[in-house]
């Protein structure tokens, strides 16, 4: 999909952040989101993915290889968020139909996210990509 960019330089991440912020509002600044953003590419292999719309940043998603015992080798989605003037034009279900081409390419069994309960428009578009709800995932903060 040759409209799908990965944010490779940190010019390509600062481009990312404002789309990414409407998901994620507690990262406190552009420095300190390309500061986590490289941090998590180094540590996690995690990758940041974008698509545009005319010249602009129009949705973002972030995911990362792992292996489960429960899943197998995975896709999991960290993060995917379309700008919020820019929804219903299909550029979420593109970045989706990449990273499960990515997930194939690389041999994965399973993709998969996790999302807040009170993100019911997230849940509809979930449905409509054929991922089911397949559990409950709890949490605590430390």
């Amino acid at each position: 999909m040759p409209d799908i960019k990965t944010a490779q330089s940190d010019a390509d991440i600062a481009r990312c952040f404002a789309v990414m912020r409407q998901l994620r509002p507690h990262l406190a600044d552009e420095a300190d989101f390309i500061a986590r953003v490289r941090r998590q590419m180094a540590q996690e292999r995690w990758r940041l993915i974008y698509a545009e719309e005319d010249g602009a940043v129009a949705a973002v998603a972030g995911f990362r290889i792992l292996e489960c015992l429960h899943s197998g080798r995975t896709l999991y989605v960290d993060d995917l968020v379309t700008d919020q003037d820019r929804r219903g034009r299909g550029h979420g279900e593109r970045l989706m139909a990449y990273m499960e081409q990515v997930a194939r390419d690389e041999g994965c069994e399973t993709l998969a996210l996790d999302s807040g309960t009170q993100r019911s428009g997230a849940h509809k578009f979930y449905f409509r990509q054929g991922l089911p709800i397949t559990s409950f995932h709890f949490a605590r903060k430390i």
